[in-house]
């Protein structure tokens, strides 16, 4: 028998764990003639959730702040494109095919091109980063990801001198997320960074938490994590990111420019219009805590806003 270690398995080929599961009871009451069809062993096409990663790295960049379940993570979600409600996208995300998958990375760079899941995974890599997320709705949650800096994946493709800001784009796709007309959004989703906070070395490019492969209502295959800013910055299920030398449009700021800007950072001293900022709830606890400026990460990022009114660019 060939048994492939974990760095020469190719994303199509892995198996999610529930499938395996089951599909030893289902293949146990198979006559061995019906084995012969590769189609019954071949991998999912859903989302591959619940498949451990390869040894991940310590971050430096982690909190020590104790971390959320894998349950609350995983079925409390703003998922627009799978329901509006926050225990919709567990329930109706789990048949979202992310394979094959591939992310473009095109625009103001010198080698544009398109990554598949096996190429984004060998970019760079891969950590562990349990980084606190703070919700615009007032409630955190503090999530061990996956992942790796996104800057390791744009120098691949050399930005020019032109771009200046980076444009994310979801998938999109009526057939796989009908609830998605209900959304009140207009969609494709799509979210900016400027450069320098996409190079960040903390804006992550995140492939899975919790030592496994995202699940899809968590945005499988991979996602943008940016830890100091309001968690709908966080894009979920890349298809396309793009270089550009002007301010991208981003969905939330779309829909509802005066409760939502492009920058939102977490700031406590500028309130949502309808409730304030000041303080939030852990998922799981009852007790409020004070909200912090840039959610903590003020000594790594607050030089990047030097000189801004952070109020008028909220």
């Amino acid at each position: 028998m060939l048994i492939k270690k974990s760095v020469d398995i190719r994303y199509s080929e892995v198996t999610p764990k529930s499938v395996y599961l089951d599909r030893r009871k289902f293949l146990a009451g198979l006559p061995a003639a019906f084995l012969a069809g590769r189609e019954l062993l071949s991998p999912s096409s859903r989302a591959l959730a619940g498949t451990k990663l390869p040894a991940l790295a310590k971050s430096p960049f982690s909190t020590t702040e104790k971390e959320n379940s894998y349950k609350d993570v995983s079925t409390y979600n703003n998922f627009y494109e799978f329901g509006t409600g926050k225990d919709q996208p567990a329930k109706l995300a789990q048949n979202f095919k992310t394979d094959p998958w591939t992310v473009s990375v095109e625009g103001d760079c010198a080698k544009p091109r398109k990554f598949s899941m096996d190429e984004i995974l060998k970019v760079s890599p891969l950590e562990e980063r349990i980084y606190r997320h703070r919700c615009v709705e007032a409630w955190s949650i503090v999530v061990p990801w996956a992942g790796y800096s996104l800057s390791a994946l744009l120098k691949q493709v050399e930005p020019t001198p032109k771009a200046k800001f980076v444009a994310f784009e979801s998938y999109y796709n009526l057939g796989q997320m009908p609830q998605a007309r209900y959304s009140g959004l207009q969609l494709p989703y799509v979210e900016g960074l400027r450069l320098d906070e996409a190079m960040h070395p903390l804006t992550m490019l995140t492939v899975g938490m919790y030592g496994e492969t995202l699940p899809p209502q968590d945005g499988a295959p991979v996602r943008l994590t940016v830890p100091w800013k309001y968690g709908f910055k966080s894009a979920k299920s890349l298809v396309k990111i793009r270089l550009v030398d002007k301010m991208p449009p981003s969905t939330w700021n779309l829909t509802n420019p005066v409760e939502y800007g492009f920058y939102s950072n977490v700031n406590p001293h500028v309130d949502h219009p309808r409730w304030s900022q000041a303080e939030e709830r852990r998922l799981g606890e009852f007790r409020k805590r004070p909200t912090l400026m840039f959610n903590g990460y003020g000594d790594q990022v607050a030089h990047l806003y030097d000189g801004m009114d952070l109020k008028k660019n909220f």
